[in-house]
């Protein structure tokens, strides 16, 4: 077992990692759970997998359920208001602590209705999903989709404690996997060369169930993020704005998709990630041979690597449009994050979205 504390004060909590947790989910949960009552927000495919293995591990502890479908619509005005709803049916008080069982939907929507009940209520992540556990879960980033665009309406709330079980991502489909796996080498493009050449090697065995790798990719991935939010926890110094590498791209195409399976947010932040680093080389910031490597590796596990494989044909400026729904731009403004080399990721300011389009539709021939 490893434990990550996240310092923010009187905000902090810690980030839990051990393969079988959920079997111990009474010992890690006892400190928050008021007066035998846990309320489980969960999804129905999760509910049916992993749920009862919370439930065995809180060891006669009473569950409340309330359930969702699964998938990126649920993000949305109705379900954020049919979720309120139950919970406060169910009595919630704000010293109880509702707990988010599923991946980065599940996490987003429960964590903002936590943030607005009642002004403010306690939750707890039990990320289900590999793209959860490494990012989504960590930062207290909370929010809903709106028509305008992705995230954009939401609120800053830490968790109490964030659970991570390894052994739940047996349960997931490879495309899954995949999609998560893009957030880890995330991490190794953002700022750390010798993360990326691990993944470059350890990729497949992160993929196909391999625990040790799956360990090591998840705890190298928290620390990192742990020290960024450490640092920025709101965004304020353009640190944490770092972890948005690929997401400009991706939530463009994501958009341009209809925020549907067909293509799922690891999906796209992996063409998001491509597309930036071979702006960045069409800029003179990065070699070809970088971009071409990360584009390598992507492609090698399975995950798009631009448009095409992306299944969009959309033009510049149609993608371009998406953008400027972007919630990081700021007084005309969108920053990009861009990359010097792979591990050499940076904020730039200076970008001219007519650039951006052209780039695109130069990428579409």
């Amino acid at each position: 077992m490893s434990c990550i504390r996240v310092g923010l004060g009187e905000q902090s909590y810690d980030i839990v990692i051990e393969p079988g947790a959920l079997r111990n989910a009474g010992d890690h949960l006892k400190p928050f759970i008021r007066g035998g009552r846990v309320i489980v927000v969960t999804e129905r495919n999760v509910g049916d997998d992993v749920l009862p293995l919370l439930a065995a591990g809180l060891k006669g502890t009473a569950l409340e359920t309330i359930t969702l479908e699964p998938g990126e619509g649920t993000k949305s005005w109705p379900q954020l208001e049919r979720l309120c709803d139950s919970l406060l049916n169910a009595g919630i008080e704000r010293s109880d602590h509702i707990i988010a069982l599923g991946g980065g939907v599940i996490g987003d929507l429960t964590g903002f209705a936590a943030a607005i009940i009642k002004r403010g209520c306690h939750f707890i992540q039990i990320p289900t999903s590999l793209l959860a556990q490494v990012d989504s879960s960590v930062g207290g980033k909370t929010a809903i989709n709106s028509r305008a665009g992705k995230n954009l309406v939401g609120a800053f709330h830490q968790p109490s404690l964030v659970l991570i079980d390894p052994e739940v991502l047996d349960t997931l489909p490879e495309r899954e996997m995949r999609a998560g796996y893009a957030e880890v080498v995330k991490y190794g493009l953002i700022g750390d060369f010798d993360f990326f050449e691990w993944c470059e090697t350890s990729a497949v065995s992160i993929i196909a169930g391999d625990r040790a790798s799956q360990v090591r990719a998840i705890e190298t991935s928290v620390r990192a993020k742990a020290a960024i939010v450490e640092a920025d926890e709101r965004e304020t110094l353009d640190r944490r704005a770092l972890l948005n590498l690929g997401h400009t791209f991706g939530h463009a195409l994501e958009a341009e998709t209809g925020f549907s399976d067909k293509l799922l947010h690891g999906e796209g932040v992996a063409a998001g990630m491509a597309l930036a680093f071979r702006f960045s080389a069409r800029r003179g910031l990065c070699s070809a041979q970088d971009a071409e490597r990360v584009s390598a590796h992507l492609r090698a596990v399975g995950l798009p690597d631009g448009l095409a494989a992306a299944g969009v044909d959309a033009d510049g400026d149609a993608l371009v449009a998406h953008m400027l729904h972007d919630k990081k731009m700021a007084g005309g403004t969108l920053p990009f994050i861009l990359a010097r080399g792979i591990g050499e990721a940076y904020v730039d300011k200076s970008v001219s979205l007519a650039d951006v389009a052209a780039f695109l539709d130069a990428e579409t021939r």
